[in-house]
């Protein structure tokens, strides 16, 4: 199993160019299973959770082309023009969370799924009972038996007003595409408002979709039957942007972050701002430095988008450990978010966690130790502070890393990092 090994104390300078959104690919690549024709989509970024995607999709019949871009990530052309197989195997879905998102598309095309519940896991701990409550408010039957979704819809599924009782990004993706078909209109109350919804809904309306409200909280479909051939770019991440964004400010060095968004980082650039951090904002760019790579101290409180993004709340974390000073951290959106407090503690982090929120006290510097990756978002935190340590940091299990960074050892390296991937 790979390692990275990481000789910290080594400030960053230069250029790091930002690749598409995995968060956007995942549900543009699903809604290609709405349509007989066409989707090509560009700004892919080539990560283990796109492959994935792919190879679900082809599970269920998509032919899908691929080729490397000319300089970063995939062009991709996904045609679901065959016979299409309703079921996703718990052998693919298990990889992945954002496999569930064929659910909404899959019923709306065929008028049945059978899908396996993500992970195995059973309805509760990060639920998709709200995918579910309101597929069956616009017309579905749904069963749970053997770890499967069984869902039909004989009829075809029915414009409906859904509120849902909180946010929910997934919930909000599926039930999107599934309107995008049904007969009628259906409204979205209280729907998620990230980037990546947008996203979706930016690239239903290229293929032929009727949406309006995008980018609020209530979003008006008007289904339709026939979708036509689109062409579509990926958002840039701008996960991927803050997490450099903190590497830049967490080794005391200045990097130049191109072809992002800077208006979806706005609660991320505010908290760098708020701790001491330079941030100077070109729009398609974002400068960042610091000169001693000390914070001060500062709090956060992860929420939905237009809030502090959770998929940050672990990078902010490796930051506040060498700031100067205090610092609080609560998490509002997963109960399990704080994986990567007892690795951070063997690089000599001060954190004590109390139920939802973090208490950091910050000091001089971390020290470099052999850690363990739990997740996507712990891996890369683990990198940051590895970044900033004195010695030599060797994490494992990165193949986390894989499923959400694109080429992070040779971004990371062409900026002056001492980093190298390993075979242990």
């Amino acid at each position: 199993m790979d390692q990275i090994r990481i000789t910290g104390g080594q400030p960053l300078h230069g250029t790091i160019s930002i690749s598409g959104a995995k968060n956007a690919a995942l549900p543009l690549m699903a809604a290609c299973l709405l349509s007989d024709k066409p989707l090509h989509l560009s700004n892919v970024p080539d990560l283990a959770d796109i492959a994935t995607m792919v190879e679900l999709l082809e599970n269920h019949g998509v032919t899908v082309e691929q080729k490397p871009a000319e300089d970063l990530g995939l062009e991709l052309t996904l045609t679901a023009d065959g016979t299409l197989n309703p079921t996703a195997p718990y052998d693919i879905v298990r990889k992945m969370r954002a496999s569930v998102l064929v659910l909404g598309p899959l019923l709306a095309r065929l008028g049945e799924a059978i899908v396996s519940l993500p992970g195995g896991c059973a309805i509760g701990t990060r639920p998709i009972d709200l995918h579910l409550s309101a597929l069956e408010q616009m017309g579905a039957v749904i069963e749970l038996k053997e770890g499967y979704v069984y869902a039909k819809a004989p009829e075809g599924l029915k414009g409906a007003t859904i509120r849902f009782p909180f946010v929910s990004v997934g919930a909000t993706e599926n039930l999107l595409m599934a309107a995008a078909m049904a007969d009628g209109t259906t409204i979205l109350e209280n729907a998620a408002r990230e980037p990546e919804i947008s996203d979706l809904a930016d690239c239903l309306v290229s293929m032929g979709a009727d949406i309006h409200g995008i980018g609020t909280e209530c979003l008006v479909i008007k289904g339709i039957s026939n979708f036509k051939e689109a062409t579509y770019s990926v958002i840039p991440d701008r996960i991927e942007a803050g997490t450099y964004a903190v590497a830049a400010a967490i080794t005391g060095g200045s990097l130049e972050l191109t072809n992002m968004r800077s208006d979806h980082l706005g609660a991320v650039i505010e908290a760098l701002t708020r701790a001491g951090v330079n941030c100077a904002n070109g729009g398609a760019s974002l400068s960042v430095s610091h000169p001693t790579g000390h914070c001060s101290g500062f709090d956060v409180v992860s929420q939905p988008y237009p809030g502090f993004p959770t998929d940050m709340q672990a990078q902010f974390m490796a930051l506040m450990a060498t700031a100067d000073g205090a610092s609080l951290i609560t998490e509002t959106i997963f109960e399990n978010r704080f994986m990567h407090v007892p690795e951070l503690a063997r690089m000599s982090a001060d954190i004590t966690v109390h139920g939802g929120s973090a208490m950091v006290r910050g000091h001089g510097s971390l020290k470099g130790a052999e850690v363990m990756a739990t997740d996507l978002r712990a891996s890369v935190c683990l990198v940051l502070a590895a970044l900033a340590a004195e010695g030599e940091t060797v994490i494992n299990r990165v193949y986390h890393l894989d499923r959400g960074y694109e080429q992070l050892e040779e971004k990371l390296r062409a900026v002056g990092a001492k980093i190298e991937r390993v075979s242990d």
